[in-house]
C-alpha cells in the first residue's frame, strides 16, 4: 500500500473566480517568506467548461518594477518542469535590468507549491539504483512506473485530469486580466518553453515580448525527444575525448577519440568487482562522466581525476586525496542528477499529455542498445518507460503550435545543453518564427542570465546572450536576421600540451562543495527512473528520422527536462552569480 504524499494545500473550494477575486484586484502583502517579493492568491476554475464550479487557489508572487516612471507591464515567469514551483523565481532576475521596468510575477501553477497541490501516491516498490540495469531489472523498473501511474490515478482523484498545460495557460491569462494588463510579457524556461508557446498559441492577443529558454521541439512528443538528450549526451563525451586526446601529454588517457574512450572503459570494468578510487560502483562514473562532460570548465578537472584514477588501478592501496576528491565529485554529479527530476503529482501528469508508447519490449531493447553502447551518463533512463506507458489519456488534446500570431520573439538552445538540447530550441524558433540564440560549447540549461546548473561548476554570465535578450526585452530591439550564433563564456581551461607546461584548470585546494540550490525538481537520486532537467523521456524502435540539418545524426531532452527535467536548473530562490575555478568540486 502506498504513502500519500503530503504537503501545506490550498483545497479545491466551491465558489466562483469573480466572487474570490473581487472586483479589485488581487490584494498584494509581503511573502512571509519570499523576501522581498509580495504575494497574493486568485481562483481559478478547476474545469474551464464549467467557470462556476469548482474553483482551485492559485498562488503568485510580484517583485514590482524598480523604476516606476520607466515601467512597461509584467513580465510572467515561469521555471520549468513540469513541477517547478514558481514563486520564487522573480527573486532570480532581481539585479537584472529587466528588473527596472518590469513587474516580476511568479506563479505556482496549479497543482503545486502554495496552489491547490496535486498529489501521488508513492509505490511501495522502488526502481534498481543502478544506471546499467540487467535485462531483468528492466521488468523491474516497469513495474515501478506502473505502480507511479496507479497511484497517481488514486492520489490525484478528479483534479489530475484537469492539470494540463492548456489550463495552466488559461490560469496565466485569469492572472492576467486580475492584473488589469491588456498583454503581458513572457519569460519561461525548459518546459516553461512549452507553457509559453501554449499561451501564445490560445491567447495571442494578449502577448507581448516572449523569451522562451532552453525549449522544447514543439513539433514532436516528450518521448521522442529522449532520442536527442541521448545524441547530446554522446556528443559531449565525444567532444571531451577529442579535447582530452589532444592534450595528451597532459592527461595520459590516450591520443586518440578511441583510445580516451577505452581508457574510462577500463576503469568501469574494474568498478563492476570493486569501488575504485573513492568510486562506489559504475553508476557513479557514468553520472560523473556525464555530468563533467557537459560542462566545458569541468573538462580539465575530469580529466585529471580519471588519469588519476586510471593510473591507480593496479596497485595495492589507493591514494586517499584521491578517493575523497572523486567521492566529492560523484556527491556532485548525484546532486545535479537528482534536480534534473520530480516525483510530484504535477509532473507525472503533465507529461502524459504527450502520447507515450505502450509496448515494453520497444523500450527494453533501447535500454539494452544505450547500456550496451554508451551507458555514461545515465543514458539508459532516458529510454526507460515512465509512468506515462501506462497512462490513458482521458483529457484535451495537447495544442497545435503554429507560426505565431504576435510580435516575433527570441528562443534560446545551446549545444551541450543535456536537458533541452539545441535541436529542440532550432525547431521552437523554426515552428514560431522567432530569433533562435544559439549558444556554442555550453551545457548551461538556462542561457539568459545563467547562473550555474551544478552550483559546484564555475560559471560566467554570457554577455552576448544577455545583452540582445535585454535589448528585446527592454527596448523592442530584436537582433538581426533569424539566427544569432553566441560563443560560450566557459571554455575548457587547458590550452593544447605543451611539454613543460601546466594545464590551467588543475586547480588546487578548492572549498568544499556548497548544498545544492532549489532547483525546480527536487527529489532523490534513483538514476535509472531520473528524467532529464525537462523530465525523462523513454525511447522507441525504430528510431526516428532525423530533423534538423543542425544537428543530428541521431538531437535537445536531457527535459526532459525534466522538460525537464524537465526543465531550468538553476534554483529560482537565489539570484545567478559568477563563479570562480576554486568551486570546482575536485582537488586536483
Amino acid at each position: 500500500m502506498g504513502v500519500v504524499v503530503t504537503a501545506a494545500a490550498a483545497s479545491v473550494t466551491v465558489g466562483t473566480a469573480a466572487a474570490a477575486q473581487g472586483g479589485s484586484g488581487p490584494d498584494w502583502s509581503p511573502c512571509t517568506d519570499l523576501q522581498p517579493l509580495e504575494c497574493t492568491t486568485i481562483a481559478v476554475p478547476m474545469d474551464y467548461s464549467r467557470p462556476d464550479g469548482p474553483q482551485l487557489t492559485l498562488a503568485l508572487s510580484r517583485l514590482k518594477a524598480k523604476e516606476p516612471e520607466h515601467r512597461r507591464g509584467v513580465l510572467f515567469t515561469n521555471p520549468g518542469g513540469p513541477g517547478g514551483e514558481g514563486r520564487e523565481l522573480p527573486t532570480g532576475y532581481a539585479d537584472d535590468p529587466i528588473a527596472k521596468v518590469y513587474d516580476l510575477i511568479g506563479i505556482d501553477v496549479r497543482g503545486l507549491g502554495g496552489s491547490t497541490q496535486l498529489n501521488c501516491e508513492v509505490p511501495g516498490v522502488a526502481a534498481p539504483e543502478t544506471t546499467r540495469p540487467s535485462d531483468q531489472q528492466f521488468r523491474q523498473i516497469a513495474e515501478a512506473e506502473r505502480q507511479w501511474e496507479a497511484g497517481c490515478q488514486r492520489g490525484g482523484g478528479e483534479l489530475r485530469q484537469y492539470v494540463t498545460t492548456a489550463n495552466t495557460a488559461r490560469d496565466m491569462d485569469r492572472v492576467r486580466q486580475a492584473l488589469g494588463e491588456e498583454k503581458i510579457n513572457y519569460l519561461g524556461v525548459s518546459y516553461g518553453t512549452w507553457l509559453g508557446a501554449v499561451y501564445g498559441q490560445l491567447f495571442p492577443e494578449h502577448l507581448d515580448r516572449s523569451v522562451l529558454d532552453s525549449s522544447l521541439d514543439p513539433t514532436t512528443t516528450w518521448h521522442d525527444q529522449a532520442y536527442d538528450v541521448v545524441d547530446t549526451i554522446k556528443a559531449n563525451f565525444g567532444k571531451w575525448a577529442a579535447w582530452a586526446a589532444d592534450r595528451d601529454g597532459t592527461f595520459r588517457l590516450g591520443n586518440t577519440p578511441r583510445k580516451v574512450r577505452a581508457s574510462v572503459d577500463k576503469i568501469a570494468a574494474a568498478l563492476a568487482t570493486k569501488p575504485v578510487g573513492g568510486l562506489a560502483n559504475q553508476s557513479e562514473l557514468d553520472l560523473t562522466v556525464g555530468q563533467f562532460t557537459r560542462y566545458r570548465q569541468s573538462w580539465a578537472p575530469l580529466a585529471k581525476q580519471l588519469q588519476k584514477t586510471l593510473a591507480e588501478l593496479p596497485l595495492p592501496t589507493g591514494d586517499p586525496k584521491l578517493a575523497e576528491s572523486n567521492r566529492r565529485a560523484a556527491a556532485a554529479a548525484g546532486q545535479l542528477a537528482a534536480k534534473a527530476k520530480t516525483e510530484n503529482g504535477v509532473y507525472r501528469s503533465v507529461v502524459c499529455e504527450w502520447a507515450w508508447p505502450t509496448n515494453l519490449d520497444g523500450y527494453y531493447r533501447d535500454m539494452r542498445r544505450v547500456r550496451d553502447d554508451f551507458p555514461y551518463g545515465n543514458t539508459v533512463s532516458q529510454m526507460a518507460p515512465n509512468n506515462c506507458a501506462f497512462h490513458r489519456h482521458q483529457g484535451e488534446p495537447l495544442p497545435r503550435i503554429g507560426r505565431a500570431q504576435y510580435g516575433k520573439g527570441l528562443v534560446l538552445a545551446s549545444d551541450g545543453d543535456t536537458q533541452t538540447p539545441l535541436a529542440n530550441g532550432e525547431a521552437m524558433a523554426r515552428t514560431l518564427g522567432s530569433t533562435l540564440i544559439a549558444v556554442h560549447d555550453e551545457g548551461q540549461h538556462g542561457q539568459y542570465s545563467a547562473g550555474p546548473s551544478d552550483p559546484n561548476i564555475p560559471v560566467k554570465p554570457n554577455t552576448c546572450v544577455n545583452e540582445k535578450v535585454n535589448a528585446y526585452l527592454i527596448d523592442g530591439r530584436l537582433p538581426a536576421g533569424n539566427r544569432v550564433d553566441c560563443a560560450t563564456a566557459n571554455p575548457p581551461g587547458c590550452r593544447a600540451h605543451r611539454p613543460g607546461t601546466r594545464c590551467a584548470g588543475q586547480h588546487r585546494g578548492p572549498r568544499p562543495p556548497r548544498r545544492a540550490t532549489p532547483a525546480h525538481h527536487p527529489a532523490p537520486l534513483r538514476p535509472v527512473t531520473a528524467g532529464p532537467p525537462r523530465g525523462r523521456a523513454p525511447a522507441r524502435t525504430p528510431r526516428r528520422p532525423a530533423r534538423s540539418a543542425h544537428h543530428r545524426p541521431g538531437r535537445s531532452r536531457d527535459h526532459l527536462r525534466h522538460p525537464s527535467q524537465g526543465c531550468r536548473t538553476r534554483g529560482p530562490s537565489q539570484p545567478p552569480q559568477p563563479r570562480t575555478p576554486e568551486d570546482h568540486p575536485w582537488t586536483t
